[in-house]
C-alpha cells in the first residue's frame, strides 16, 4: 500500500521531525497539509525553554519551506496555520484541509508547546505554563483527533500517529536545566501517549489505527540552537529523516496495522527495516 490519493495532516511541520515526516509522506504518495505557527521564514517567536532568558530570534524553517519540499516530491501541499495553545485555530485548520481535499487519512500529532517552563524546575514554573504544556501537548492532539475521526470512520480507515517521548515514561536523570527536563513536558507527554491505545481499543475494529511513535534523541534545528546550555549535545542525535521514514512505513505497510495501539521505537524500526539507506553508518 502507498499513499496515492490519500491525505495527511502533520502538526509542527515547519521544521525538525514534523518537516521530515511531511517530506517522507509526500515521497510515499500522500498529499500533505503542513501545520505550524511559522508561515514565513524569519518570523520570530519565543523559543527559550526557560524563564531565565528570552529568545525570539527566528529559528530556521517555515511552512513555506516544508510545502515547497512536499511539492518537490510531486505531491500537493497545503499550508495550515494553527497554534496548538489556541483551541480556536484547530477546527478551522481541519476544516481548511477537508474543504480543499475532502479527506484526512493520516493525522500526525507532532507539534508541541515551545517556550519557558520546559527546562525550569518545579518551584520555578508558574502554573499557567504547566497549563500551556497540557493545552498544546495533550488537549490539542485530542481535539484534532476528535475532529478528523468522523470522516475516517465513514471510510473505515485512518491513522492517528502521536509523537511521544521517553520523558513521559521515566524520571529525568538530573534536575531540569542540568541534563533533565521539567514537569510540564514530562506530565504532558505521559498523558498524551495514552491516546493511541484508547483509539486502538475503542476504534480498532472500525479500521482506525493509532501509534505512539517515539523518536528518541534527534538532531533538530532547535536542539542545536537552544538545548546545549541545558546539557544536551545535539550533534549526537539521529537525523530527523530517520523518524520521517519510520512514520511513512507505519502508515503505508499493511503489516504495521498489527502494531495498533503500541509504542514504536522510531530509530529501531528505521534501522531494522533499513528504511533510510546509509543510516546508521
Amino acid at each position: 500500500m502507498n499513499g496515492e490519493g490519500r491525505v495527511a495532516l502533520v502538526t509542527g511541520a515547519s521544521r525538525g521531525i514534523g518537516k521530515a515526516i511531511a517530506v517522507h509522506l509526500a515521497r510515499a504518495g500522500f498529499d500533505v497539509a503542513v501545520s505550524a505557527r511559522t508561515l514565513h521564514e524569519g518570523e520570530g517567536r519565543e523559543h527559550s525553554s526557560t524563564l531565565k532568558r528570552s529568545d525570539v530570534t527566528p529559528l530556521p524553517g517555515s511552512l513555506d519551506e516544508t510545502a515547497a519540499l512536499v511539492e518537490a516530491e510531486g505531491r500537493r501541499a497545503l499550508k495550515v496555520v494553527m497554534d496548538l495553545t489556541d483551541r480556536s485555530t484547530l477546527a478551522p485548520g481541519v476544516d481548511q484541509v477537508l474543504s480543499a481535499w475532502g479527506r484526512i487519512d493520516v493525522l500526525v500529532n507532532n507539534g508541541r508547546y515551545i517556550g519557558p517552563g520546559h527546562m525550569d524546575q518545579l518551584l520555578d514554573t508558574p502554573v499557567e505554563l504547566l497549563d500551556l504544556h497540557l493545552e498544546a501537548n495533550v488537549m490539542a492532539p485530542i481535539i484534532l483527533t476528535k475532529l478528523v475521526l468522523p470522516q475516517m470512520l465513514e471510510r473505515g480507515d485512518g491513522y492517528i500517529v502521536v509523537l511521544t517521548s521517553g520523558a513521559g515514561a521515566s524520571d529525568p536523570p538530573a534536575p531540569a536545566g542540568n541534563g533533565g527536563w521539567g514537569l510540564g513536558y514530562a506530565m504532558s507527554k505521559g498523558a498524551v501517549h495514552r491516546l493511541a491505545g484508547i483509539v486502538a481499543v475503542e476504534l480498532g475494529e472500525r479500521g482506525i489505527v493509532g501509534f505512539n511513535l517515539h523518536p528518541g534523541f534527534v538532531t533538530t534545528e532547535r536542539i542545536l540552537i537552544d538545548m546545549a546550555p541545558f546539557g544536551f549535545d545535539g550533534s549526537t542525535g539521529a537525523p530527523p529523516d530517520v523518524i520521517g521514514a519510520a512514520a511513512a512505513w507505519l502508515v503505508t505497510e499493511p503489516e504495521a496495522r498489527a502494531l495498533n495501539g503500541t509504542w514504536i521505537e522510531g530509530q529501531e524500526l528505521c534501522a531494522e527495516r533499513n528504511l533510510l539507506p546509509g543510516w546508521p553508518a
